[in-house]
């Protein structure tokens, strides 16, 4: 392709199909590679469509400054924009984004304010707000707006729902990404939906932000802090439209930066830290999808602006996001449990037994919580702890059947569950989980078990 300047090599990004992060499960999922557009971010095409459509309406004129609020990637398209017009350029950017995303705008030639994430966007210190105020008081000043111009929908209605559209050959049935501004989420939903109303559009929002409950409840919750950048939000942009959205997924900011550097080390995609929502979410729509499903998850960045936090060790350690080095699974820990022989068969008491039976087996077996089993499904426990205190209360054992009396059952992990998603089961209160082997099969974990079969795993 040739251009006459940089702004012609916006868009046209490539659909790339995960391999590996995906190949156990039954749907295709391809990435919509945004990150590879000249600015390296999606925000490149609002860019375009915002300062066109404002040089076409007047707002705009040679001399110009264009002011904006960013989390950086809009910044950068607005900027490169700036530079090949010959517009001024004046972002503000919040403390929380990376010194790549700083420094990088400042090389286009935009000034740069910084002011604090942790304040309301009402504040006047609010990157909002002092955005806003800057455009109001700087002659000739024209306010991007991204979260209120039309224009950003508009962008991805014309141009990256299109794409997807053609390069699917219309058979996409899931489309993924993560809401901040909401324009990709609506823009390419909108166009998708008039293609087939059928299409589910998915967002993923990191755990903090008001769009998961708002679209649960209907209700702006409270917001909360939250570290990934470029997604979520504290309050509604006007360009939202949640009757395009079918769903909203939660996802933490550990999983976001881990599943970000899982597809950079499994598929050798480089993208920034909020992919890792959209990958997060795509993976949880192929697990109850088909093979007749076909996904296309967003990828909005380039991992270049994230060297110093995702992609470097003793940030993501620092902040406890860094994945443990010791990837065990469920069954891998039973083996070491069970030595080389066989699995023993699971202790258990049957729900019409009476509580001194089951006491009894406890003493008989040296354990403190005995599962409840039924038809070959666990249905409940039966803990030391409950027995003594319905012996201090004067209750007779014999009397007692375990149904009337048992707890709540253990959490039921896969077979293939990791070490980390074991020990999150784990709480003073549920002292152990039933692993799932399937046909049927089950077999316990306990705090005692981690600790022992680590220790033998280890050696």
């Amino acid at each position: 392709m040739r251009c006459d300047n940089i702004l012609q090599a916006i868009g046209r990004t490539p659909l790339i199909r995960l391999n590996r992060l995906g190949r156990d499960l039954p749907p295709p999922i391809y990435v919509k590679a945004d990150h590879l557009n000249p600015g390296a971010s999606v925000k490149d095409r609002i860019a375009i469509t915002i300062v066109e459509d404002a040089e076409r309406r007047g707002l705009l004129k040679p001399g110009g400054t264009i002011v904006e609020n960013t989390s950086g990637n809009t910044g950068m398209g607005l900027a490169m924009v700036a530079a090949v017009k010959g517009y001024k350029a004046i972002f503000t950017i919040t403390d929380k984004q990376s010194k790549e995303k700083i420094d990088a705008l400042k090389a286009l030639g935009a000034q740069v304010i910084v002011c604090p994430t942790a304040v309301e966007p009402e504040d006047p210190r609010s990157y909002y707000c002092v955005a806003r105020k800057l455009a109001q008081e700087i002659p000739h000043a024209f306010f991007a707006n991204q979260y209120e111009n039309p224009m950003n929908p508009e962008a991805h209605y014309r141009t990256t729902g299109p794409e997807i559209w053609e390069d699917t050959e219309g058979k996409i049935t899931h489309f993924v990404a993560g809401i901040g501004t909401c324009g990709t989420i609506v823009g390419v939903g909108r166009f998708l939906k008039e293609k087939n109303p059928g299409i589910q559009i998915v967002g993923a929002d990191p755990i903090g932000s008001v769009f998961y409950e708002y679209k649960k409840t209907g209700k702006l919750g409270k917001h909360d802090i939250y570290v990934v950048e470029g997604i979520g939000q504290e309050m509604m942009p006007a360009v939202a439209d949640f009757t395009v959205i079918d769903d909203v997924i939660q996802v933490s900011d550990k999983d976001c930066f881990n599943l970000t550097r899982k597809l950079a080390l499994l598929e050798g995609i480089f993208a920034g830290g909020s992919a890792g929502a959209a990958i997060y979410a795509a993976l949880e729509v192929a697990r109850r999808g088909t093979k007749e499903d076909l996904i296309v998850a967003f990828l909005p960045d380039s991992g270049a602006r994230y060297l110093s936090k995702v992609y470097n060790d003793e940030w993501m350690r620092d902040n406890q996001y860094l994945e443990p080095e010791v990837r065990l699974t469920a069954e891998e820990i039973l083996r070491a449990k069970h030595g080389s022989g066989p699995m023993r068969e699971l202790v258990i008491a049957r729900p019409h037994e009476t509580m001194l039976e089951a006491l009894l087996r406890m003493q008989e077996n040296d354990i403190s919580q005995l599962p409840v089993m039924e038809n070959g499904t666990p249905i409940g426990a039966v803990y030391e702890d409950e027995i003594l205190r319905l012996v201090m209360s004067g209750k007779d054992l014999r009397d007692l059947i375990v149904r009337e009396v048992m707890g709540k059952s253990f959490p039921v992990v896969p077979r293939n569950a990791r070490l980390e998603e074991i020990t999150r089961c784990l709480t003073p209160q549920t002292p152990a989980v039933f692993v799932d082997l399937g046909s049927g099969r089950y077999d316990v974990l306990t705090k005692y078990d981690l600790v022992h079969s680590l220790s033998r795993i280890l050696e």
